[in-house]
C-alpha cells in the first residue's frame, strides 16, 4: 500500500506532466532548467531573508517543480549524463544552503524578530544538510547506496514552503521557529543514520570463496593434494 507521502508525489507527477512533454518537445536542456530552478530558490532565499516569509515560500513551493522536471526531462530524453548529475547535484547544495542562510539573515537582522538563538540553528541545520548529502556521497563513491534516512531533500523542500506559504509569521513566527528547528534536528538524525548504515554494510562479514567438494562418487572438482603426499 502507498503511504501518503508517495501519493503525494505520485499526484504531483501526474499534475506536472503536461510541463514535462511541452519541455520534452521543446528539447530544452536540463541543465538549463536546473539553471533555471536553482535562480528561482535563490530568490526565495533573498524573500526570506528581507522578511516576506509567506512570499518566499510561495515562490519555492511553485518553482521548486523544476527540482523534478529536469531529471524527467534527462531521462525521457535520453539526455542523462555524469556531468548532469553532479551539476545537478552541486546546485541543490547551493540551493539548500541559500534557503536556511537567508532565513539565518533574516533572524540575524535588527528588529522585532531579531534572535541569535534562531541564526545558531540555523547554522546547524546547514552543516546537517551539507552533511546528509556528503555521507550518501561518499557510500556512492564507495559503491554503497545511502539513501537511507529519516528526511530526504523533497521533504525539507516541501517544509520550507508549504507553512511558511499558508502561514507565514503566523503565532508570532512560531511555527517558522519550529519548521527550523525540526529542519536542524532531523538532518542530523539522517547523517547518523547513513553513517550507521555504511558502517553496518562495511563491517558484515564477507563470505568465503566457495571449494566444489567432490561427490560422494568421487566425482567434482579435483582436490589439489599436499606437498609431502605420496603420489
Amino acid at each position: 500500500m502507498q503511504t501518503v507521502w508517495q501519493a503525494i508525489k505520485a499526484g504531483y507527477l501526474r499534475l506536472i506532466e503536461p510541463i514535462a512533454d511541452a519541455l520534452v518537445r521543446r528539447r530544452v536542456s536540463p541543465n538549463v532548467i536546473t539553471t533555471i530552478g536553482t535562480c528561482c530558490t535563490l530568490a526565495a532565499a533573498a524573500i526570506y531573508a528581507s522578511g516576506h516569509i509567506s512570499i518566499a515560500g510561495w515562490v519555492l513551493g511553485l518553482t521548486a517543480v523544476f527540482d523534478v522536471l529536469d531529471g524527467t526531462v534527462a531521462r525521457r530524453t535520453g539526455r542523462e549524463t555524469a556531468f548532469g548529475a553532479f551539476y545537478d547535484s552541486t546546485l541543490d547544495r547551493v540551493a539548500d544552503g541559500a534557503l536556511l542562510g537567508g532565513l539565518a539573515l533574516f533572524w540575524a537582522s535588527d528588529g522585532p524578530r531579531h534572535s541569535v538563538v534562531m541564526v545558531g540553528v540555523c547554522l546547524v541545520a546547514i552543516i546537517g544538510t551539507f552533511l546528509t548529502s556528503y555521507t550518501r556521497a561518499r557510500a556512492d563513491g564507495l559503491g554503497i547506496d545511502a539513501k537511507v534516512g529519516l528526511m530526504q531533500r523533497p521533504e525539507r523542500i516541501v517544509l520550507l514552503s508549504a507553512p511558511q506559504a499558508f502561514f507565514g509569521l503566523a503565532l508570532d513566527g512560531w511555527v517558522l521557529i519550529a519548521i527550523v528547528w525540526l529542519l536542524a534536528a532531523t538532518a542530523w538524525i539522517t547523517a547518523v543514520q547513513r553513517i550507521l548504515f555504511v558502517r553496518r554494510v562495511t563491517s558484515a562479514p564477507q563470505a568465503p570463496p566457495h571449494t566444489p567438494l567432490p561427490n560422494a562418487d568421487g566425482g567434482g572438482a579435483p582436490q589439489p593434494l599436499p606437498a609431502s603426499s605420496p603420489r
